[in-house]
């Protein structure tokens, strides 16, 4: 495999683990973070604190808030920054004028509010035809930089892409799996945020495992049902993307989507969760998108309606359960 040169845009816990992955195998790696006080900070302490305690950063990998030195003699970028500043953040890429024979990697997982596009159509819609895949899956980031046995998906459309990257991410402890179905592998990833808030909301307000379990299992009807409706391979929606990141993502105590919907049960307001967290949950603003998908494209998705009406509409997390556990009995269809 020829080198390959890399660039991280995004220092959150997601883009920090990547780099160290990569780093790890040999390859150079670049880090950009956009706040410079904080990227000072990373580079000199080599700890990142705020997204990723207790895992060192290696002294190769560069760190910069200079998106253009990052970005140099670059042939893999990583798209690490969190779904509504992506634009923004390719906007930037763009004045620096690299090269569009690179390959860009989404690893963000989120819907852009307004637009109702997925990341991939966003680097599409500002950098035109480049060579682009996604990646996806159960991945904690705390759990893969500390080397647990973890498995992802990469998807693209070319097959040479999506072969290449796979080589280069995959390790003993970091096993990829690749899938042409970008669609299906980024609706997977996004929208199952929104059903760890419901069940997070579920252990919040100190319901069990049967609770938990029917919402794993009809969220992951909604998530299918619009999904084959926007074009995705149904079947997408079992694998590493779609059930393996929603089981994760709904119990995992790392979860912050889950933390959200618990904070919630537990009778704070959206607005006092925000306060105390400095990481993003990518579900609070992908209901938003969802919900208007839903509309758009005429799929029933009542979990997700309700988790809606409790995040945006001040609805009683406990007339919701009782809203959706009231509704005209029907068959069961996945």
């Amino acid at each position: 495999m020829k080198k390959t040169n890399i660039a991280v845009l995004g220092d959150g816990g997601w883009g920090t683990t990547l780099a160290i992955l990569l780093s790890r195998k040999g390859f150079s790696v670049s880090m950009w973070g956009a706040f410079s006080d904080y990227v000072e900070y990373l580079d000199k302490k080599r700890i990142n604190s705020r997204f990723l305690p207790g895992v060192k950063i290696p002294g190769n990998i560069h760190i910069t808030s200079r998106i253009k030195d990052a970005l140099n003699n670059k042939d893999l970028v990583i798209l690490a920054a969190p779904s509504q500043h992506t634009r923004e953040v390719l906007s930037k890429l763009k004045k620096t004028g690299h090269s569009h024979n690179a390959i860009y990697l989404s690893v963000t997982k989120g819907i852009e509010i307004g637009t109702l596009k997925r990341i991939s159509e966003i680097v599409h819609h500002e950098l035109g035809n480049v060579k682009l895949a996604v990646l996806s899956g159960p991945t904690i980031a705390q759990e893969v930089a500390k080397g647990v046995p973890t498995s992802a998906v990469i998807a693209s459309r070319d097959i040479q892409v999506r072969k290449l990257l796979q080589q280069i991410f995959m390790t003993d402890r970091f096993r990829i799996y690749t899938s042409d179905d970008v669609i299906g592998v980024e609706l997977g990833g996004s929208l199952k945020n929104i059903i760890a808030i419901a069940c997070g909301i579920s252990d919040g307000l100190g319901f069990g495992t049967n609770t938990k379990a029917a919402i794993l299992a009809r969220g992951l009807a909604e998530i299918s049902r619009l999904g084959h409706k926007m074009g995705a391979r149904v079947n997408s929606f079992s694998g590493l993307s779609g059930l393996g990141d929603l089981v994760t993502t709904c119990i995992s105590l790392q979860s912050r989507n889950r933390f959200v919907g618990e904070s919630i049960g537990k009778g704070k307001t959206l607005k006092q969760v925000i306060a105390h967290m400095q990481m993003v949950a990518e579900g609070i603003p992908t209901t938003k998108s969802a919900v208007s998908l839903s509309k758009k494209y005429k799929i029933e998705m009542p979990i997700t309606q309700q988790v809606y009406q409790v995040l945006y509409r001040n609805k009683s997390p406990l007339k919701a359960v009782n809203d959706l556990m009231t509704r005209k009995g029907k068959e069961e269809h996945l």
